[in-house]
């Protein structure tokens, strides 16, 4: 399949050669040049509507990753298990009007409507093609039948280019106020590192979409003696999420702002979120109280993955979840541990789009992957650690696309 589309693509660059030495030069002679000058205008500008930042790993990608994304996507809610059993002339019609329903009610009742009649007129084409007639016998004019099916395929075809038209412009409306609400969303958490007192933390964050639901930053408690450091993880992706990581950060800080501290705080923070994010909603959050002077931590670990502790001794030590997570129950305890960063060490914290990242085999990263990477690369510094981990883990996903966002956070207390 490879060869055959290498070959593909060789042809493809053989014909676009031809055409772009026509075009480049040109026609002899005043109207002729001047047609000539306007030929390479346009080819000019088809080239750069084509090739500007395209390249052919992003085109393989869009064949390949986002063409079966897409059909899970509409098909996530059909049972394919329930209709294997039935022979191929049952099963086969029986998918097809799932997946015609899955789309139809995709679409507001308008937009259905439209999409029904298209692909009505679609079929009605084909069977105009059988050249059956009522009572059952053959006609001898196919090509009548065909001149027959033409205007029912043109008017399906003009149906199917107006809705195409309405959902891409909707799709652009929102792609717009989606990177709007990104521009704000990545305002909301530090975007420059901390260093103080021999303390370096370093951040990344990449929502699954535009958007996410992940969370961090690091809060001045006591000038740059004392700091809040917060990795938290909204249950869902997307907008949705997006609006609750919002809530979080605004309520967050407002109760620090306030004077709350340690258990406290996450007491208040959990009541006021139990009261405000639907039920069916959580919220996973390690929050610690950093010492830079010391390298002293007091943390509460809300049910989130537990941060790696590298030690100078090259073991790792986990800080597992010490209560449950935010939303679910008003009355919680959260119970604070302590543990000290010597020099030399750093704490890794991360959200589960690390972990839990799958590739096409759907296998997933795992934590036992991230341990072997955080000590095969123990030497490195904050920056170059994260840059190389995300960078693993997108190979791991290989063609598959990440599903979750992922968040990590590194705070190296320098010896």
């Amino acid at each position: 399949m490879r060869d055959e589309f290498n070959g593909f693509t060789q042809r493809i660059g053989k014909i676009v050669h031809r055409f772009e030495s026509q075009a480049q030069s040109g026609f002899q002679g005043g109207r002729k040049e001047a047609k000539g000058s306007v030929w390479r205008t346009v080819w000019e500008q088809l080239k750069d509507l084509f090739t500007r930042d395209v390249s052919g790993r992003e085109f393989r990608e869009h064949m390949d990753r986002d063409l079966r994304d897409t059909f899970r996507f509409f098909t996530r809610e059909i049972d394919f298990a329930a209709v294997r059993h039935l022979p191929r002339r049952k099963r086969y019609p029986l998918l097809g009007w799932q997946i015609f329903l899955a789309l139809a009610y995709r679409l507001s009742p308008a937009r259905r409507i439209t999409f029904a009649a298209a692909v009505l007129l679609f079929f009605y084409g084909f069977l105009n093609l059988l050249q059956v007639r009522w009572d059952g016998s053959a006609v001898h004019q196919p090509g009548l039948h065909f001149t027959l099916s033409v205007p029912y395929w043109l008017i399906s075809a003009v149906l199917f280019a107006v809705l195409l038209l309405l959902e891409l412009r909707d799709k652009l409306d929102l792609k717009g106020d989606l990177s709007i609400a990104r521009e704000i969303q990545f305002g909301l958490v530090p975007n420059e590192p901390f260093e103080w007192s021999g303390i370096h933390i370093r951040s990344f964050m990449r929502p699954a979409n535009t958007v996410g639901g992940d969370y961090y930053d690091y809060i001045e408690l006591d000038g740059k003696n004392r700091i809040g450091v917060v990795v938290a993880d909204v249950s869902g992706k997307g907008m949705p999420a997006a609006l609750m990581m919002a809530l979080l950060q605004g309520s967050l800080r407002t109760l620090i702002t306030a004077g709350f501290r340690g258990s406290e705080l996450i007491g208040k923070l959990n009541g006021f979120l139990c009261s405000n994010i639907p039920v069916n909603s959580l919220v996973t959050l390690f929050y610690g109280e950093l010492e830079t002077g010391s390298g002293h931590l007091e943390y509460v670990n809300a049910g989130h993955n537990p941060p790696i502790l590298q030690r100078t001794t090259g073991g790792l030590q986990f800080l597992s979840a010490t209560a449950l997570p935010l939303g679910i129950l008003l009355e919680a305890p959260f119970a604070v541990e302590k543990v000290q960063l010597e020099p030399g060490e750093r704490l890794l914290l991360y959200t589960d789009g690390v972990t839990e990242a799958f590739n096409e085999k759907d296998e997933e990263y795992g934590p036992e992957r991230l341990n072997r990477f955080m000590q095969d690369h123990a030497h490195m510094g904050p920056e170059p650690l994260i840059q190389e981990l995300v960078a693993d883990v997108l190979r791991f996903c290989h063609t598959a696309r990440p599903a979750d966002d992922m968040t990590l956070m590194s705070i190296t207390r320098k010896s």
